[in-house]
């Protein structure tokens, strides 16, 4: 199979569409050396991109925190999107929209100087995370853990913070598993690599408190579901050792939708009623 870098189509930089193959950047790109770079995941269904204006805005609010100052109107990057899935001939699709600092005439740690640059691309994708979408995921516990929100922008979707949930990830896959789970600074569950995570009990969802990972758009729409439903929802401090009493449990995320978990390190999970009755309500919002 080609690389994502040798593919047909048409990716839309800076305000117009290039070829695929010539979508590319200089090598003294700001943020290939200091990861100043923000982006969105997003998936379009039946021709219409869930939750398409809140990851618009969300996108500037992450450039706002990295003192990256992004040139486009959320009704900008809105067009830009419909461009681009017009110009594939896409209607069932994965988008991605990336902003980042540029080459220009500063190159160290300081560029304010240089060009905020933004490019969209979308390409077809199936589960993210294959057939453990139906049977469950298996999740390895990190060893690294997510920062103090003293130390990065935890609210930003940046680049930068990704950095230990790709060797994490790595780590994980090694050992058989689909992913990691993450504990925060002050030992809390956190959050897996690209998802957020609940958990069941009784009858009633915990989650963690969104103080030190981000807050998912998937995670918040989850939730609203689960209390339209008069389903008790529990956004607290959650500790590693109270994963053996949860029954059930669930990853949320762009890319990952809504995903049973069977195995987390020792603990085991079953794919039960209320997991697989939030993956199908959630399929029916996204292409309502």
């Amino acid at each position: 199979m080609s690389g994502y870098d040798d593919r047909d189509g048409k990716i839309w930089m800076d305000g117009k569409l290039v070829e695929w193959r010539d979508a590319n950047v200089h090598i003294l790109t700001h943020a290939l050396h200091y990861a100043s770079s923000v982006f969105e995941g997003e998936r379009c269904y039946d021709g219409r991109v869930f939750k398409s204006r809140d990851h618009a805005a969300r996108l500037l609010r992450s450039g706002d925190l990295m003192d990256m100052a992004i040139p486009y109107t959320v009704d900008e990057i809105e067009a830009a999107k419909r461009t681009v899935l017009e110009a594939n001939n896409l209607t069932n699709a994965y988008v991605r929209v990336v902003a980042f600092r540029g080459a220009g005439p500063d190159m160290g740690v300081a560029a304010a100087r240089n060009p905020i640059r933004m490019a969209v691309t979308a390409w077809e994708w199936g589960n993210y995370y294959g057939d453990a979408k139906t049977r469950g995921a298996k999740l390895d516990i990190a060893k690294w853990k997510r920062p103090s929100p003293e130390t990065i922008p935890t609210a930003a979707k940046a680049a930068g913070l990704y950095m230990i949930c790709t060797m994490s990830k790595h780590a994980a896959e090694a050992k058989g598993c689909s992913d990691a789970l993450f504990l925060d600074y002050r030992g809390y569950v956190a959050e897996a690599t690209g998802a957020n995570i609940f958990f069941v009990k009784d009858g009633e969802v915990h989650t963690p408190l969104p103080d030190a990972i981000l807050n998912g758009l998937t995670r918040q729409t989850v939730i609203g579901m689960l209390k339209d439903r008069q389903i008790k929802v529990h956004e607290r401090h959650i500790m590693p050792e109270e994963l053996e009493g949860f029954e059930q449990c669930w990853l949320t995320g762009s890319a990952a939708e809504v995903t049973p978990v069977g195995e987390i390190g020792p603990y085991r999970f079953e794919v039960g009623s209320l997991t697989r009755e939030v993956a199908e309500a959630y399929e029916a919002l996204v292409r309502a």
